[in-house]
């Protein structure tokens, strides 16, 4: 590999869209979240740290990781929720290298499941093994109820992924097959077919509801149960693996909602993806997608384990899959 390769490899995962672009848009998501949530509750939201607030969630992450201190409990394992946080975080940063924002970019035949494994199976088991590393029952109770809503949610998202995938595959758009790469590119072009259209929709609200759980974002933010004394898998945390839990938290939101963004809304469709109207149509779709999951955060109570696991079944599961049926569908119509 030729040196100015392995530099622009270092950029893309440390600089942009890496760690430091990818950290900075978490914050504005949790600030743009928090904002939106305390406007329909008829609050002000973060107003003090920065113009309009918007320094208040880096304010946050540095006080909890510079300031606070770690309380570490005996028979815990003190480093393991740090590494594992750390782990989550650059397994969610590469998966950005399949898609079109990032310089350097990752593109092979069947590459969808090279995806699904880096941005979606390390950062579940990231924060299993953090709650786990505390011996505690509360934080165990935690992990079960985590477990209980990822054991639909994950599933449901791997299917809304591959719908656009599969069409893109399907319909001849894509060379190499199955490549996330080149489905984000050409994700615009899967809605003019019928098919294909009616399957987009139905993968569309499939993985909105899916993320609203994967992300544990109300209604289905039981496994953090926060207005409670006990406060699942978290409970135990403070200080420095507090702060990389919330930063994990917020990286994995804007990792998930940019992919969003191009598999299913075309990314700066309709204009160039390097121009300053693309810019701006991206950041747009984003911003939509964030709205959506504000209001619905904030228009529904939290549901138990066993009503979050049916909601998810009805409308992120079967959507899902029904989407994948009609996407497999359209080869057979061709």
């Amino acid at each position: 590999m030729e040196l100015h390769t392995i530099a622009l490899l270092a950029l893309s995962l440390l600089v942009f869209p890496g760690l430091l672009f990818t950290g900075a848009l978490a914050l504005f998501s949790e600030w743009f979240i928090r904002k939106v949530e305390a406007r329909m509750q008829n609050r002000m939201g973060p107003s003090y740290v920065g113009p309009f607030g918007i320094l208040q969630p880096l304010a946050d992450l540095l006080k909890l990781v510079a300031v606070k201190e770690e309380v570490v409990q005996r028979y815990s394992v003190s480093w393991a929720p740090k590494a594992m946080a750390m782990v989550g975080i650059g397994a969610a940063v590469t998966s950005l290298l399949f898609l079109p924002i990032s310089p350097v970019r990752v593109s092979a035949p069947y590459d969808f499941v090279v995806y699904l494994y880096v941005c979606c199976l390390w950062v579940p088991i990231s924060i299993m093994v953090m709650g786990l590393s505390v011996p505690n029952p509360f934080t165990a109770a935690g992990i079960s109820r985590f477990l209980s809503i990822y054991a639909v949610s994950e599933p449901a998202y791997f299917a809304a992924v591959l719908i656009p995938v599969a069409l893109a595959t399907y319909l001849g758009h894509c060379d190499p097959p199955f490549s996330v790469l080149c489905t984000a590119q050409v994700s615009w072009r899967l809605w003019g077919n019928p098919l294909g259209a009616a399957a987009m929709a139905l993968g569309l609200v499939g993985v909105l509801v899916s993320l609203q759980a994967k992300e544990m974002a109300q209604p289905f933010n039981i496994p953090e149960a926060e207005q409670e004394i006990i406060a699942g898998f978290a409970t135990e945390f403070s200080g420095p693996v507090l702060g990389l839990n919330n930063l994990l938290h917020d990286i994995d939101t804007a990792v998930s909602l940019i992919f969003v963004t191009y598999a299913y809304l075309g990314g700066p469709y309709p204009f160039p993806h390097l121009s300053l109207p693309g810019v701006a149509m991206l950041v747009v779709k984003y911003l939509a997608l964030l709205t959506v999951m504000s209001i619905v955060a904030s228009a529904f109570g939290r549901l138990r384990v066993e009503q979050g696991v049916e909601a998810l079944l009805k409308y992120s599961a079967l959507p899902a899959l029904a989407g994948l049926v009609i996407a497999n569908v359209v080869p057979l119509m061709g």
